[in-house]
């Protein structure tokens, strides 16, 4: 039957008066004299109202059902929700509002508020064992590496173990890098479920205000349905919707019925880096030093690659021929100019003059030179110090490794527990 705005005007400002008085102090209002025949909301406001004053509401309840059953448990779950008499609601509304889920399909903005409102608690153990069952019949993603970055977002940076912080260059090997990052990823995994899983059992479940449900789903969808406006805003799938709510900041009820839907998935991941940090140190790895490729060994660098680093440094290094000519030309003619100052001095004094100034040339060339060997052996002394340090941090980090496995297992163990004990009904 098709219902006039008329007709219903009444009927929808009694409507917005009563979700007002339900979201700040959970009273009914008065009911009017109004009567809307075969418009849903109208049985089911007074059905509402007598539920809430412990009135028999069979007669207005079946009159609802039959014009609009869907909507009609809906708004009653999600009413009596939000007013905190959640535990008053019948199994079967429940069933009726919800509906089925499915991956092709996007959560609708009702199957989303009812999630919300089971996990805060709003319909005590049944309620939120309900939903569980709900989301438990759907398969989610099997990728862990998804969930990882949802619980614990961000790319991580290269971390530098307490071994190598004199040779960071050395993290940067994948074979050496990588067991720590795993750890260290395994770590915050399970810091990030302990947080999901003590704050829910902190706090326990709460019936909050409408005030507090994250982004007014409750209210807004109930909005809707008293004004016939549609409901479905931006939609988001089953699988979009767990993997946001284990994210840092989510609300922490949502959080825990997420990860225990997520289990499998957050439990391979955690596997996964925990295997990562079981592999042992590589017997023998390449690292540059001063720009050249050693191979180290636990017992020394590999002899070939030390003599191919010297040679490399020697011949970057390599002191230019000095011009010695010039400084031999000028102590020669000096000398001959002195000699000849035998028979005329005054060209003693010029030859003095020319001999000195190619025995300084001379002399400057030497200490160029020797200058010049003293920075390669420099070098090279740096070269083996380095390579020899190098070996050495290689050995703390393989007992730093054990140390490093020792606590991955304890994580992996720990947060299998968590997975395994699950959420809390109540």
């Amino acid at each position: 039957m098709d219902v006039s705005t008329a007709d219903t005007s009444g009927l929808h400002r009694y409507a917005e008066a009563l979700l007002t008085h339900l979201s700040a102090d959970g009273t009914a209002p008065p009911y009017p004299d109004v009567d809307v025949p075969g418009y849903w909301l109208s049985p089911a406001v007074q059905a509402l109202v007598h539920i809430m004053n412990g009135e028999d509401a069979l007669e207005p309840l079946a009159r609802a059902a039959r014009l609009d059953g869907a909507r009609t448990s809906l708004f009653l779950c999600l009413a009596l929700a939000v007013c905190g008499h959640g535990d008053r609601i019948h199994a079967s509304w429940l069933g009726t509002a919800f509906g089925d889920l499915s991956e092709d399909q996007p959560v609708t903005s009702g199957q989303r508020a009812l999630w919300l409102a089971a996990a805060r608690g709003a319909y005590g153990p049944a309620g939120k064992i309900f939903v569980l069952r709900k989301l438990d019949a759907i398969a989610v993603p099997p990728e862990d590496e998804l969930w990882l970055k949802a619980l614990v977002p961000g790319q991580p940076e290269p971390l530098v173990p307490p071994s190598l912080a004199d040779y960071p260059e050395l993290a940067e090997i994948p074979a050496l890098g990588g067991p720590v990052l795993a750890a260290d990823r395994l770590a915050r995994l399970r810091a990030r479920c302990e947080e999901i899983l003590s704050v829910r059992q902190a706090d326990g479940a709460v019936v909050s205000s409408s005030a507090d449900w994250p982004e007014m789903e409750p209210v807004a969808v109930l909005r809707a349905l008293i004004g016939d406006g549609e409901m479905d805003g931006p939609l988001s799938s089953l699988s979009g919707h767990l993997l946001h709510d284990v994210q840092p900041g989510a609300d922490p009820h949502l959080a825990a019925l997420a990860l225990h839907v997520a289990a499998p998935a957050v439990r391979a991941a955690a596997e996964r880096l925990a295997e990562s940090t079981l592999g042992e140190t590589p017997g023998a790895v390449t690292v540059p030093v001063l720009g050249n490729a050693i191979i180290l060994w636990p017992d020394g660098p590999e002899l070939s690659t030390l003599a191919e680093a010297e040679r490399l440094i020697i011949a970057r290094n390599s002191p230019r021929r000095p011009d010695r000519l010039g400084g031999y030309v000028l102590l020669g003619l000096g000398l001959s100019l002195m000699l000849l100052g035998l028979l005329f001095w005054p060209t003693a004094i010029a030859g003095a003059g020319l001999a000195g100034w190619g025995a300084y040339l001379l002399r400057r060339n030497r200490r160029r030179a020797l200058a010049e060997l003293a920075r390669i052996d420099a070098q090279l002394a740096e070269l083996h110090k380095h390579a020899d340090g190098a070996i050495w941090a290689l050995h703390e980090y393989a007992r730093e490794s054990k140390t490093r496995r020792e606590s991955a297992t304890a994580d992996l163990t720990a947060l299998t527990r968590l997975l395994r004990r699950g959420p809390r009904a109540g």
